[in-house]
């Protein structure tokens, strides 16, 4: 395999964490078995992301369509969650990650946001990378809440409707802090986004594998990577124009 071109590593990575339920079922057992084999693949993306230097990571870990699921897996879901925020925040922030939840946290119990919350304000400090966790989010949602942030803004008199453009409007996105995102990965198979991250997918590279995220680890992600370094990115260019600065 060649080498990867010096630089090119992503500053911005996501990952769709599919094939959890897939993975459980090839093992005759429930889906919510799936879910918690996923944690170690978290990890592995986390110390992954650590060793390569990448900036941000940002994992989808429920949508707002996933509510519709069967209310036993959304039950044993919030529960990991729970379970998760208990046992991995202090490692993680031993390691200098920030944790953030990017979504409507409002449809969560009490309790649970108390911990999201908390997690949040215990790792705001972290700058060793940028870790944003996907929840009760969809893509249409940021965008739409975005606008309506700007809609207040206008009625406020910060700038005329006339003066929102692009860039004001992705001043109001969930990830507007962060770098643009470079790299989406979906594992499990199927070949599509999923209303996810609509607005920050505009120039990034897309890469899907039919590995299921419970089997991802380093040597994947690292395949992934080697992908998206042999890639010529030239946002409107020609790749002369590229090849030339």
């Amino acid at each position: 395999m060649a080498a990867r071109p010096e630089g090119r590593v992503p500053r911005h990575l996501a990952i769709v964490m599919d094939g959890n339920g897939r993975w459980a079922k090839q093992r005759l057992r429930p889906r919510t078995f799936g879910h918690h084999a996923g944690q170690k693949a978290v990890k592995e993306a986390v110390e992954f992301c650590l060793r390569r230097g990448i900036a941000s990571l940002t994992l989808f870990a429920f949508s707002r369509e996933n509510w519709q699921r069967p209310p036993t897996e959304v039950s044993a879901l919030m529960e990991l969650f729970l379970k998760a925020l208990d046992k991995e925040v202090a490692e993680l922030h031993g390691n200098g990650v920030r944790i953030r939840f990017v979504g409507d946290l409002a449809a969560f119990a009490p309790e649970l946001r108390k911990r999201m919350l908390g997690a949040m304000e215990r790792t705001a400090g972290n700058t060793a990378l940028n870790m944003n966790v996907a929840v009760n989010y969809g893509g249409r949602w940021d965008i739409a809440q975005a606008a309506q942030q700007a809609v207040e803004a206008i009625a406020r008199g910060e700038f005329t409707a006339a003066e929102l453009d692009e860039h004001r409007l992705h001043g109001y996105t969930c990830l507007a802090d962060q770098p643009p995102l470079d790299l989406f990965i979906r594992t499990g198979g199927e070949r599509r986004v999923s209303n996810f991250l609509l607005w920050q997918l505009a120039y990034a590279e897309l890469y899907f594998t039919d590995t299921l995220w419970p089997d991802v680890d380093q040597a994947c992600l690292a395949e992934a990577i080697d992908d998206y370094a042999r890639r010529e990115r030239r946002y409107g260019r020609t790749g002369e124009q590229v090849a030339t600065g």
